[in-house]
């Protein structure tokens, strides 16, 4: 038995922008029907800004595959084609409060599709999986698949690539061969478990920039004489004052970077600071 939260059931069980697009700008297909899941993404995009504007699905899996599909859809519209790429399967998770582990390959399909949709609306030709060496031959997972999943979801049992691919899932005849194709990738580089910030809500943002500023920014400005104000904070932008002996400071261009490298490293890696 599986242990969803509740917005999995409520995306499996009300799921949004369910359908086709009429006419679409891109469309991403992956999976098969024969080995269980498939996935196809049909999206709207403004051709002026490259934002998405519409995406529906269709999808023929399991609750994960409709609750991941219908949340991927929600994730992206409104986004810019680049934004969009910058979703991973995690995040489709994660934004589903997670799945149970042996349903990651969901989030994986959503994240293909997408990827594929795009690369349809650039017309960047989709690469076949069929002509990628098939490890898994019950669920017609490539080598390339699993190197490229593992990499990017930190993977290193044979047991995380069942999950998140299906591959050794079925007959478990290739289970040897993914066990060595894991000990190669992994030979030189180690698994490195991302440590992803929390998403904060702009409240939380804003009084950790302020907490940030005040402890660890503002004590080594005064110190030196100098000191910073707040002007404002809108979305990821700091809008500062230098005050003190910082104004003027042949050497603002540099405290500015500091500033915003510190900020950066406790808030989040989009954060901008600006002088007034």
């Amino acid at each position: 038995m599986w242990d969803y939260t509740d917005k999995v059931k409520e995306f499996f069980l009300n799921p949004k922008n369910i359908g086709e697009i009429d006419n679409p700008d891109a469309v991403g297909e992956v999976g098969s029907i024969i080995c269980g899941d498939a996935l196809r993404l049909t999206l709207k995009v403004d051709k002026e800004t490259n934002r998405i504007i519409d995406a529906r699905f269709q999808t023929f899996g399991c609750a994960s595959a409709i609750a991941s599909s219908s949340a991927l859809t929600e994730l992206i519209k409104g986004k810019t084609l680049d934004e969009a790429l910058q979703i991973s399967n995690q995040d489709i998770a994660d934004f589903l409060g997670g799945l149970p582990k042996e349903k990651m390959h969901c989030s994986v399909m959503g994240r293909e599709a997408l990827e594929a949709a795009i690369n349809n609306y650039k017309g960047i030709p989709t690469v076949v999986e069929e002509e990628g060496r098939v490890v898994c031959q019950c669920f017609n997972v490539t080598e390339e698949k699993i190197r490229k999943v593992a990499m990017e979801n930190h993977l290193t049992t044979v047991d995380d690539i069942t999950n998140y691919t299906k591959a050794g899932g079925g007959c478990g005849e290739c289970k040897s061969e993914i066990e060595a194709i894991l000990r190669d990738i992994w030979l030189i580089k180690k698994p490195e478990k991302l440590t992803k910030q929390k998403k904060l809500t702009n409240l939380q943002k804003i009084a950790l920039i302020q907490e940030i500023i005040e402890k660890e920014i503002r004590p080594a400005l005064q110190s030196d004489g100098g000191d910073i104000e707040i002007i404002d904070i809108e979305g990821n932008k700091v809008v500062i004052a230098m005050r003190g002996m910082c104004t003027g400071c042949v050497m603002s261009g540099v405290t500015i970077d500091s500033i915003q490298n510190k900020l950066r490293e406790f808030v989040g890696e989009e954060i901008t600071v600006e002088v007034q």
